[in-house]
């Protein structure tokens, strides 16, 4: 039969990421003795974080076949409130509390104008993508602001050895996984992304399944935007630009499709984010080109989209012979 002939590009489409994975990591590691000493692959986890805090929340939107660009906006929204709450004297625990409210409120403004006004996630979330960070320039009156030592020790913190930003960026991950894996909640997520129609018929209450989705990818990008700045220092008026396209990227080079139904946070997202740390990493260790930069992140984005393309093509081959593939 046709698809027995087919069965590896079937499987280098399936594990895709993780042949890219291979074949980044030889590379940078041939170029780069110290790419792979254990202060580096601390580094990378480190700066990974943030990325795969937002990236985890995005899976979810992705996962219902929507879309949320409105997380690196959140992001930096949350970045000026909290260094301005903090900057003016106010607890940290007071601070933390209002952003992540902050957050909770844009996925669920996402969310509420997705499921009960009708739009298409794609102009909501520009929106408020829009919303946002004009709301974080306003208040912040495009000045980049300097965060205090107390907010700088947080991303320091160090639990028997592991920075705390890893220790945020694993417990996000570990909740979203169980969320998708052990919940009935996870499973509606899926049925809601192969099909909405069928999922009404099925009883499931679609429009709460997305709220919910676009909830906890709003918490998620607020969270992210706190571990960032903890490491940075200050919130600059480009804070959390373009976040949004990397953390779809990488869930997309994780698996999750960007036709929904189908994706992981674990191993999927984690791989994905990994993925983009690394290539990022390993371009300022072999000191590449900074201009360079910009045309690799384009060519993963683009990657990234061909090969989901691809499999959902290959997919909807195999559902017309008759084959259903895991």
């Amino acid at each position: 039969m046709k698809w027995i002939t087919n069965k590896t590009v079937q499987s280098l489409l399936h594990h895709s990421t993780f042949v890219l994975f291979a074949i980044v990591l030889t590379v940078f590691g041939l170029l780069s003795q110290s790419f792979f000493s254990f202060q580096n692959l601390i580094n990378v986890l480190t700066q990974a974080s943030s990325l795969g805090i937002i990236a985890t929340g995005m899976t979810f939107v992705l996962l219902t076949a929507g879309i949320d660009l409105s997380v690196g906006s959140i992001m930096f929204l949350a970045g000026v409130i909290s260094s301005k709450m903090v900057v003016a004297g106010f607890p940290l625990w007071m601070a933390f509390s209002v952003v992540l409210a902050v957050g909770i409120l844009f996925g669920l403004m996402n969310g509420f104008l997705v499921v009960r006004a009708k739009i298409v996630p794609f102009i909501v979330t520009l929106a408020t993508f829009y919303m946002g960070r004009g709301l974080g320039l306003f208040l912040s009156e495009t000045r980049a602001i300097n965060l205090p030592d107390s907010f700088l020790k947080i991303g320091s913190t160090q639990f028997f050895g592991i920075p705390f930003p890893i220790i945020a960026f694993v417990c996000v991950v570990v909740i979203g996984h169980l969320l998708l894996t052990k919940t009935v909640f996870g499973k509606q997520v899926y049925a809601v992304g192969h099909s909405t129609l069928k999922s009404k018929k099925a009883g499931i209450k679609v429009n709460g399944i997305l709220l919910k989705a676009y909830l906890i990818c709003g918490l998620c990008a607020s969270i992210g935007g706190l571990v960032a700045i903890s490491q940075l220092g200050a919130v600059s008026p480009t804070f959390g630009l373009q976040s949004e396209f990397m953390a779809i990227a990488a869930a997309v080079l994780g698996g999750t499709s960007l036709f929904g139904g189908k994706g992981t946070v674990f191993p999927g997202t984690l791989v994905g984010v990994l993925l983009v740390q690394c290539i990022q990493n390993g371009l300022v260790m072999v000191n590449a080109d900074p201009y360079l930069y910009p045309l690799i992140t384009g060519g993963v984005i683009f990657l990234v989209v061909l090969i989901d393309s691809l499999r959902h093509l290959q997919q909807q081959k195999l559902k017309r012979w008759g084959i259903h593939q895991k």
